[in-house]
């Protein structure tokens, strides 16, 4: 969680498999009908691989919206409509959940949510403290997370950054909460074994924002410019890709400044760029370049500079979009849980997933496109 200045879990790898295993995990572990799940909507089919965290509570709004701290905090408008949406639009409730977050009624000072067409692109925002992570980023990020997750038209999302660091980390002043333990409250003061049991709270709270990235149902793709430190790789290394610009730099951090990276980057980099490269990063903390960064397998991509990079991360997005949704979040489904599974158990899974949705519309269109020899369009029905 390391930060460059001062104003600013073991288990994951189980929790996103169970998170995404959905129908596949129910099919194997408990059992559920075949044919149910062949009969599903879209909609229902991903409702029912998330879990309670995700409902559909709409059909989806227009594309080209932006939502959060937008132009001017609390901006909630659509590009076009001016003040507000006028008439209320048209909303199909698909499944009820209480103060189950919409991108709708998503809002944030630190976070801004914009749609164009299929692909979302969630901004860290706020560039006046190179984009540190303080309290509301830490509240926010989930809830911006499972609203994107509740959004039917979302198939992928662009995780990037305003101003010109993508993210120096942990806002170490504005959470010093945390190191300390807490204040002692009254003329109470807690235990040793009490403020231990209050910053584990707080870890694994701050553990579970990060993994609300990884959980996302779609896939995330980051896009790093400037400097990415301490927390900004935690947060980048829950994203299923990574992109970075030419000038990036990268950082380990949180050794330099007496704490063990303890949000993520140590439990999942090894499955990204090896245990040796991930010792080397967090045991000296020293700052690495994009082209190293390519090299070790951290980012998958460097584009010349932050407009390209954001361009290259959204164009990604799009060519993800254009195959079946269904598709992709069961691929996205089957490489978690494979994360915990031998060879054998995961090609038992992915032959149950398989079983549950290969009979999709998608597949009739895919099959009715190539011999029409035009590109499919898909519905995720």
């Amino acid at each position: 969680m390391g930060s460059v200045e001062p104003a600013n879990a073991s288990a994951a790898a189980v929790r996103r498999r169970d998170s995404h295993a959905g129908p596949g995990r129910a099919l194997a572990m408990s059992g559920v009908n075949v044919d149910r799940m062949q009969d599903l909507s879209r909609n229902e089919a991903r409702s029912t691989s998330l879990g309670l965290p995700y409902y559909r509570a709409w059909t989806g709004p227009p594309p080209g919206r932006t939502l959060g701290r937008g132009p001017g905090r609390g901006d909630r408008t659509a590009p076009g409509r001016g003040g507000s949406d006028g008439a209320p639009r048209a909303r199909a409730l698909r499944w009820a959940a209480m103060s189950a977050p919409t991108i709708d009624t998503f809002s944030s000072d630190v976070l801004t949510i914009e749609i164009d067409g299929h692909v979302a692109t969630l901004w860290l925002d706020r560039p006046e403290k190179r984009n540190a992570m303080g309290m509301p980023f830490w509240a926010d990020l989930p809830v911006a997370m499972a609203a994107l997750g509740n959004a039917p038209e979302v198939r992928a999302v662009v995780l990037a950054a305003k101003g010109p660091h993508f993210s120096v980390g942990l806002d170490l002043t504005a959470m010093a909460d945390i190191a300390g333990g807490g204040q002692p409250s009254g003329d109470t003061k807690p235990s040793a074994a009490a403020r231990a049991m209050r910053q584990r709270a707080e870890i694994v709270r701050l553990q579970a924002s990060i993994t609300a990235v990884a959980d996302c149902p779609v896939p995330v793709i980051a896009a790093v410019q400037g400097w990415c430190i301490g927390g900004g790789v935690d947060l980048i290394a829950a994203c299923d890709i990574r992109l970075a610009s030419a000038e990036a730099q990268f950082s380990v951090r949180e050794a330099k400044i007496a704490i063990v990276a303890d949000v993520g980057s140590l439990q999942r980099l090894p499955a990204i760029i090896g245990k040796g490269h991930v010792a080397e990063l967090a045991y000296t903390g020293k700052d690495i370049d994009a082209a190293r960064a390519a090299a070790i397998g951290l980012v998958n991509h460097v584009s010349a500079d932050p407009d390209a990079v954001l361009a290259d991360a959204r164009e990604m997005a799009r060519e993800i979009a254009a195959n079946s949704p269904l598709a992709v979040q069961g691929t996205k489904a089957v490489l978690a849980a494979g994360e915990t599974q031998s060879v054998a158990e995961g090609l038992d899974y992915v032959a149950t997933w398989n079983a549950a949705f290969l009979a999709s519309d998608d597949l009739v269109e895919a099959m009715t496109a190539f011999m029409e020899k035009r590109p499919g369009t898909y519905t995720g029905g």
